[in-house]
C-alpha cells in the first residue's frame, strides 16, 4: 500500500472518530416556522393583561404587580388594563387583538360575555391564558391553560373551617353580581359547612351600602354566627357592621390586604383564604414567554392552582410581611 493511500485512510478514520465523539449541536436560534405560530414570532414579547378588576381593588393591584415584575425579569412588555363591566372588558380584549399583541392574559368572571372576543384572539394566532375565574370554560375557548384557584374547593375549605370552629349558621356575602367564581365559592362553602348557609348580595363599588346590608342581616337574624366575605375590602365592612350591632358572628374572608392582616392579628377576622394572586399575574407572563420561545405548554391540560392557602393567627406574621410589600 502506498504512503499516499495510507495517509488518506488515516485522515478518514480520524474524521469518523471525531464525528462519533461529537453530539448534535443545539441551534442557537429556532428554525423558521419551528415555534408556535403567533402574531409576534420574534423580538420583544408584548403581553396584554386584561382583568375584571374594579378601580381601587387592592386584590388586582397585586395581580398587576406580579405581571409587571415577571415582565421586568423576562424582558416582556406587559400592559395591564381592567374593567368591571363585562362588555367593556370584551372591548379591551378586542383592542389588544387589533394591536396584534403577542399574548393575552384574561380573567373571566363572566365567561359568556368574553367568549367571542377570546375565540377571535385564538383565531388570530394570539395565545391566551385565563386567570382567576372561568376555569371550566378556559379550554373550550381555546386558552393554553388556566391559572388560579378552584373556587369550589376554596369555598369548601372555608366552610369546613367555620364548621371546625363550631359555627351553625353562615352568611356568604357576594359583592359582584353575575360573577360565576363568587357563586362557586358560596356553593362550595355550603358543601364544606354542611349547615345553614344564606347568601347576601352587596355592591363592592358602594362600601357604605355594603356595610349597611351586612349590618341589617346580622341584626335581623341573631342566629347568624359566621360571615364569609369574598373580598378583603368587604371583610373590613363586615367587621365594622358586626361590631356596630354587637353581633356574636365571626368573620372569615377570601383574599388578603393590610387591613385583613391587622384584623386577623386583632382577632376580628378568624381566617383568610389566600389564592396567592401575585402568581396569577406572574406565572402567565412566564408561561407565554416559554410558549413563544420554546413551544412549552404548562399544566398538561389541567389548571395550574395557586390556592387555596388559609391564613390565620399561626401564619399571619410571616405572610403579612409580603402583603405589606404588595406581593401577597
Amino acid at each position: 500500500m502506498s504512503h499516499r493511500l495510507k495517509g488518506a485512510l488515516v485522515l478518514v478514520a480520524g474524521l469518523l472518530l471525531l464525528s462519533a465523539c461529537t453530539g448534535p449541536k443545539a441551534e442557537e436560534k429556532p428554525a423558521a416556522g419551528a415555534g408556535p405560530e403567533t402574531t409576534q414570532p420574534s423580538g420583544p414579547l408584548r403581553v396584554a393583561v386584561i382583568s375584571h378588576g374594579t378601580a381601587g381593588d387592592a386584590f388586582w393591584n397585586v395581580v398587576k404587580n406580579g405581571a409587571e415584575e415577571a415582565g421586568r425579569q423576562l424582558g416582556v412588555q406587559v400592559e395591564y388594563n381592567s374593567d368591571g363591566d363585562p362588555g367593556n372588558q370584551a372591548k379591551l380584549i378586542d383592542n389588544a387583538v387589533a394591536q396584534q399583541v403577542g399574548g393575552l392574559v384574561v380573567s373571566m368572571a363572566n365567561p359568556e360575555a368574553l367568549k367571542t372576543s377570546i375565540e377571535n384572539a385564538v383565531r388570530a394566532g394570539i395565545p391566551v391564558i385565563t386567570i382567576n375565574s372561568g376555569e371550566d370554560k378556559s379550554a373550550g375557548y381555546g386558552a393554553l391553560t388556566h391559572v388560579g384557584q378552584n373556587e369550589s374547593i376554596a369555598g369548601e375549605e372555608a366552610g369546613k373551617k367555620f364548621r371546625e370552629l363550631g359555627k351553625k349558621k353562615l352568611l356568604c356575602v357576594v359583592h359582584e353580581a353575575g360573577n360565576v367564581g363568587q357563586a362557586q365559592r358560596c356553593d362550595g362553602a355550603k358543601t364544606g359547612f354542611a349547615g345553614d348557609v344564606q347568601t347576601l348580595q352587596v355592591d363592592i363599588s358602594n362600601p357604605a351600602d355594603a356595610e349597611s346590608r351586612i349590618r341589617g342581616a346580622v341584626q335581623t337574624d341573631s342566629s347568624l354566627d359566621a360571615v364569609l366575605t369574598l373580598n378583603s375590602q368587604v371583610a373590613a365592612r363586615a367587621v365594622s357592621a358586626i361590631k356596630a350591632v354587637g353581633s356574636r358572628a365571626q368573620v372569615g374572608t377570601f383574599d388578603l390586604n393590610t387591613d385583613v392582616v391587622g384584623a386577623i392579628k386583632a382577632g376580628d377576622v378568624v381566617f383568610a383564604v389566600d389564592q396567592q394572586q401575585y402568581e396569577q399575574g406572574y406565572l402567565p407572563v412566564q408561561f407565554l414567554k416559554l410558549y413563544r420561545d420554546n413551544a412549552n405548554v404548562v399544566g398538561g391540560g389541567k389548571p395550574v392552582l395557586t390556592g387555596p392557602d388559609l391564613v390565620d393567627k399561626s401564619t399571619v406574621d410571616t405572610v403579612g410581611r409580603y402583603v405589606q410589600r404588595g406581593t401577597r
